[in-house]
């Protein structure tokens, strides 16, 4: 019962928090995670009261399957924008800034954390600097592609970017894989080139080969149906199906076979979508029933958000400067290669801002950080304070790149002024 209660509770704290926050014009991310921050365990779930909201770390850990299929379905929905026919205008473009906007930030971020290691050398490690370079990577799609749907984004800016914050799950993988098998070295001192660069080879190849054998699956499969019902029906259990799937992980001798579930659904999604002609539509379906999931998912997360990080000053220090010079190394990265590129003035200007939000890829890094032991713990600490203020402010500044940008435009006067009568009947009745 209360976890029922909490999950009702959550979507209707976050569609409320919307409410609230809407003459402040803040995408509705930013409202569900703040809405999850109150009735986290810091503030609402202190009280203690079962199903009023989270009250413990435990219990919001205990939604994590929510989190998993809401991850699943928003890949599906990102691997929509790798269409051969579209990526052949921008698929080379994706690529090339995808990869160095990604290591620009790893090695500013490294030089910077080195740097301070160097001057304080008893708050961070030399490993513990290497790995949070490597978490720099990461950019998260679920907020981005959130507020290209909430704006109905289109446009130059927002065809390059979808794909870059897929590829950019890629290359975070391979050089936190590196980095981390580097990091382990320094803190054990023995090498383990098998987890450092086969481990990383495998799951990617693995996870691309899973997910196009169940997109080409899926496509067949909707041949049986004639009904758009039944074959979204289908689309969304397959979507569950590839989720499962993705979580196996077993041994072959020393090599270890895993997944990443991101990469996993966006080849599923990339397949479906240069397969089968009526992709369109039913991912367009799809994404109508996702809406309460993807509110339940950012609310959650904004719970799992610990504000006991502000405790230490050296955590704040250290997270600042992680969270600044990750920003300069995204921002000067995605500039200069999108200039190289030929890109138009307005993706050199705005496309790095967009990539500054980070949460659940980055979360996932710093889990497997605490192989390290107790330099984990400051590795997971930062990271989860950079996520507070990404996670939050990321939103904003992605909304207004994109207006700037002139891929959101503002609704124009009679429509808002159709809706304003609208609900004034409505409250006069």
């Amino acid at each position: 019962m209360d976890t029922l209660l909490s999950v009702s509770i959550a979507i209707l704290a976050g569609l409320l928090m919307t409410r609230v926050f809407k003459p402040f014009k803040l995408p509705s991310v930013t409202a569900y995670l703040i809405a999850g921050v109150l009735i986290g365990p810091y503030f609402l779930g202190a009280l203690g009261i079962g199903g009023l909201g989270f009250t413990s770390g435990e219990a919001v850990s205990s939604m994590s399957l929510v989190s998993e299929v809401a991850l699943g379905f928003i890949a599906f929905s990102i691997g929509n924008e790798f269409r051969l026919e579209e990526l052949k205008t921008t698929g080379r473009q994706a690529v090339v800034i995808g990869i160095f906007q990604a290591l620009t930030a790893t090695l500013l971020v490294d030089l910077a954390l080195f740097a301070v290691h160097m001057i304080m050398p008893e708050y961070i490690s030399a490993a513990q600097a290497l790995t949070l370079g490597a978490i720099a990577t990461a950019t998260a799609p679920a907020a981005t592609l959130m507020v290209v749907r909430q704006y109905k984004a289109k446009g130059p800016l927002t065809s390059l970017l979808l794909p870059i914050v897929a590829l950019d799950d890629a290359v975070g993988l391979v050089a936190f894989a590196v980095s981390f098998g580097i990091a382990r070295t320094l803190v054990s001192g023995t090498a383990d080139i098998v987890s450092i660069l086969v481990d990383p080879f495998v799951e990617i190849v693995c996870s691309l080969l899973l997910g196009a054998l169940m997109g080409w699956i899926l496509t067949q499969l909707e041949k049986l149906f004639n009904s758009n019902t039944n074959r979204l029906n289908m689309t969304i259990a397959f979507v569950f199906l590839t989720v499962s799937l993705a979580m196996a992980e077993f041994e072959i001798g020393p090599v270890r076979i895993g997944f990443s579930s991101l990469l996993v659904c966006m080849m599923l999604g990339t397949v479906f979508c240069n397969t089968c002609p009526l992709s369109r539509d039913l991912m367009g379906a799809a994404d109508k029933w996702t809406s309460p999931l993807f509110a339940l998912f950012f609310v959650i997360s904004g719970a799992e958000l610990e504000l006991g990080v502000f405790a230490s000053a050296a955590i704040v220090c250290i997270g600042l400067v992680y969270i600044v010079v990750r920003c300069i190394g995204k921002y000067l990265g995605a500039a200069v290669s999108a200039r190289a590129m030929g890109c138009s003035p307005e993706i050199c200007k705005y496309l790095g801002v967009t990539l500054f939000p980070q949460a659940g890829v980055a979360l996932g890094m710093c889990a497997t950080a605490g192989q390290l032991g107790a330099e984990g713990a400051l590795i997971r600490n930062i990271t989860l304070f950079a996520v507070l203020v990404y996670e939050i402010v990321g939103p904003l500044l992605t909304k207004d790149a994109l207006t700037k940008a002139g891929d959101i435009t503002p609704m124009p006067e009679e429509i808002k002024n159709r809706r304003k009568m609208k609900l004034a009947a409505l409250n006069k009745n």
